[in-house]
């Protein structure tokens, strides 16, 4: 199956298995606090695999220009809708959409952009970082900031808790060098130095923060759900310590905020 086809077939169901549940609403949340600070208002900006549109909807709402882009037309479908409906109750700014890969950035007319957002994992699907950083800069301004959410290698909550369940297989799957195979599809854990290395003739790294260190991973929210108060004491505390050594390697997820030299 094509990426395009894969993401086709989970968009439905991704806001229930993601975005509206209690850790993954935590963590789009600290991605979110992350654009605030970063982002001025009125600013353009390009969002890569932009899924079913909830970072363009906040976006958006918080005064900022955003052409969303995704592979997939099913996440696109659902996210032009969930525009349309917002439309109607939330004055925002423009909000634009477009079928594209990384791989088509290169080939985009539009920009330069004032910044840049790929949230949750859209890079592990590029097999080429540094084909992916080269485009990226020619369509950003110089000064620019590109937040990048990726899942990193590393992952303690995860080791333990499919060890726990007598599956060494997903526990250490990250770490293998060609990546892991899901639904058909080569996934790739790039560390930070590797990500770093790739896009550091363009762009100078200027922070790097955990997501999903001392937060578990979304998918143990079925069950650790029951103890929403010891969720949420670790997120507040993650939060507090999010950039400390050498909590971003060892997440989840860890957050690049680069400048386009």
């Amino acid at each position: 199956m094509t990426p395009a086809a894969v993401f086709d077939a989970g968009a439905e169901a991704y806001d229930a298995q993601f975005s509206r549940t209690l850790i993954g609403g935590m963590m789009r949340r600290a991605v979110w606090a992350r654009c605030a600070a970063r982002f001025g208002a009125g600013s353009n900006i390009l969002e890569m695999n932009c899924g079913t549109g909830e970072d363009a909807l906040w976006l958006a709402r918080h005064g900022l220009n955003v052409l969303a882009t995704d592979t997939a037309p099913e996440m696109l479908r659902i996210a032009r809708a969930k525009i349309a409906a917002a439309a109607g109750k939330v004055r925002f700014h423009n909000v634009r959409f477009r079928q594209l890969a990384w791989e088509q950035l290169a080939a985009l007319e539009e920009g330069p952009f004032d910044g840049m957002l790929s949230n949750f994992g859209g890079l592990n699907c590029v097999e080429d970082l540094r084909a992916a950083a080269c485009a990226l800069a020619g369509r950003l301004r110089p000064g620019a900031a590109a937040i990048l959410c990726i899942m990193g290698p590393c992952v303690p909550w995860e080791w333990l808790w499919f060890l726990s369940q007598g599956r060494p297989d997903r526990a250490f799957r990250r770490l293998r060098r060609q990546g892991a195979t899901w639904a058909g599809l080569r996934i790739r854990y790039p560390s930070i130095r590797q990500t770093r290395q790739a896009f550091a003739p363009e762009f100078r790294v200027v922070r790097s923060s955990a997501l999903g260190a001392l937060l578990p991973p979304p998918y143990t929210g079925k069950i650790l759900a029951r103890a929403p108060r010891l969720i949420s004491g670790l997120n507040r505390l993650e939060r507090s310590i999010e950039t400390l050594w050498p909590l971003p390697a060892l997440a989840d997820h860890y957050v690049l905020e680069l400048l386009r030299r």
